[in-house]
């Protein structure tokens, strides 16, 4: 009935009234594997929420998630920890000025294999064992074993925090095993009955065992009330005040009846 000459025009014309999917905007989210769960979650929530909008996440760590957003390469740089001084620095050089909005609380808990008998340590023996000073379990109310020391690797904002507030500046022991995240934390110290690592408390499953600190358990009220020793602030930072869909999304993240109940179901302390 067409001649050849009308295929390719209504071909054309066939395409362009197809449906297809079409995106308003785009968020892309990179940095700490402590706020990766929460991250996953809330941008699956939102999507579902918001169809036109696609939101892409992944870990790497706290540091790897800074320099991103330093770098331009995304929207939001989720980290376990703020910036560090030399970050800040290289903002200022760059005319990058980040907003911090905190998302969660959380624990950094000590883990141990199910097997281990030991359930409290206190932060000085924490220091003790990742100095390299306690170096069995029998010192500790454990068996007489050696002790296998895991810890998160330097890019890790867990890494930074457990520095800080259980090393207090001592080294680390050079007989460590660094991951690269909090799953593989887990899997480590699942994996050897002699192990210790520590993990955000979103990470905790039965595979591995919380300890005390001080005597203190770690649960979403310790992290409010701040009474486990280890404890702290996440946080989602944009580059400058956010503006159209990112900042629908950080409304969306931080509305207690929103976003923070999905902090909770992850595993993490809500804000409220």
């Amino acid at each position: 009935m067409f001649g050849k000459r009308y295929i390719l025009p209504i071909l054309i014309i066939s395409l362009c009234l197809c449906p297809a999917v079409v995106f308003a905007g785009e968020i892309i989210m990179k940095g700490s594997t402590s706020v990766l769960p929460i991250a996953q979650r809330l941008a699956t929530k939102y999507m579902e929420e918001n169809p036109n909008v696609r939101i892409s996440v992944s870990g790497g760590g706290s540091g790897d998630g800074i320099k991103a957003l330093l770098d331009g390469e995304i929207d939001i740089a989720n980290s376990s920890r703020f910036f560090k001084d030399s970050e800040k620095e290289n903002a200022v050089d760059k005319k990058i000025y980040p907003v911090p909005f905190a998302i969660a609380y959380d624990c950094i808990v000590p883990v141990v294999h199910p097997d281990n008998p030991v359930e409290n340590l206190t932060l000085q023996q924490l220091k003790d064992i990742y100095s390299g000073r306690i170096s069995n379990w029998k010192y500790v109310g454990g068996p007489d074993k050696r002790i296998v020391v895991v810890s998160r690797n330097s890019s890790s904002g867990t890494f930074d925090v457990w520095e800080n507030k259980v090393m207090d500046e001592r080294g680390v022991t050079r007989f460590v095993l660094y991951e690269g995240s909090n799953a593989e934390v887990v899997a480590a110290v699942s994996a050897d009955r002699d192990a210790i690592g520590y993990v955000a408390i979103g990470y905790l499953d039965d595979s591995v065992k919380g300890l005390d600190v001080n005597g203190f358990a770690a649960s979403s009220e310790a992290a409010l009330d701040g009474s486990f020793p280890i404890n702290r602030v996440l946080f989602m930072f944009t580059n400058g005040w956010p503006t159209g869909d990112l900042l629908d999304f950080i409304n969306f993240v931080t509305h207690p009846d929103k976003g923070q109940r999905y902090v909770d179901e992850a595993g993490f302390a809500p804000l409220h």
